[in-house]
């Protein structure tokens, strides 16, 4: 893992603030930004930019998860949050939020980096499950307007199902396009005509 990662840490109690800076320090990581209050969260990242954030809730409510989940943009980083109680209902709320990691019993030194590993290890699966599925639906997609473009091209044409898929292969490979794209191109100009 990258020593180089720029993280920001949330955390009211300067003492348990300096406590875990220098857990990082001790494992690393020396970029390291504290920040005391939840209200300073979302201007400095706009300046600092991080690549993972720690934040230490204490007791939060659901509208606090909620909100903090969302100024920190959990769904693009690696978000990591320590709270010292929770309910079946608040851990709901910070995994749909995308929280990477939702560590009950706060913030401890001995418990930095195996939190800060895993929150960085489930946020790049997700990433990767997330980049899948819309590859999938992107392919989904094109597929349904490839058939919709054959069966344009089998009325039109009287040809058969195997004919039309070799005629928008070889347009596509004349054109230098994707048969997908061609496929569209044809579907559209074929709802322009109606």
């Amino acid at each position: 893992m990258s020593k180089s990662l720029n993280i920001l840490v949330v955390e009211p109690d300067a003492s348990k603030a300096q406590e875990i800076t220098d857990a990082l320090q001790a494992h690393g990581w020396s970029n390291v930004t504290v920040i005391a209050a939840n209200a300073q969260l979302a201007p400095i990242l706009t300046q600092l930019d991080p690549d993972l954030i720690l934040i230490d809730l204490a007791n939060p409510d659901r509208d606090t998860l909620e909100h903090l989940s969302l100024t920190s943009q959990a769904k693009t980083r690696p978000v990591a949050m320590f709270v010292d109680h929770t309910d079946q209902a608040m851990t709901r709320a910070a995994i749909d939020a995308g929280v990477s990691a939702y560590v009950v019993g706060g913030l401890h030194r001995d418990r930095v980096k195996p939190v800060l590993e895993t929150a960085i290890a489930r946020f790049q699966l997700i990433q990767k499950m997330q980049t899948e599925l819309t590859a999938a639906k992107r392919a989904l997609t094109e597929r349904k307007t490839i058939e919709r473009a054959k069966g344009l091209l089998m009325r039109a044409r009287a040809i058969s199902e195997d004919e039309a898929y070799n005629l928008l292969r070889k347009t596509a490979m004349g054109q230098g396009r994707k048969v997908a794209d061609v496929a569209e191109a044809l579907v559209t100009a074929a709802d322009l005509l109606k």
